[in-house]
């Protein structure tokens, strides 16, 4: 093994990086931008479609 090898548990910090990778990244938020967009097209269509059938 080369010398320049460190092994993750030589610390606490690096052990707890090794162990739990997801936790080392902070968790961002899906934007919610498309998720309102998406629900507001589908609420227009809805209204569209029912008042066609109602005028029709």
């Amino acid at each position: 093994m080369p010398d320049e090898y460190e092994d993750p548990s030589g610390n606490t910090e690096q052990f707890r990086a090794f162990a739990h990778p997801d936790a080392a990244a902070p968790a961002q938020a899906a934007p919610r931008l498309p998720l309102l967009a998406g629900a507001g097209v589908v609420v227009v269509l809805l209204v569209a479609v029912t008042a066609w059938l109602a005028l029709s």
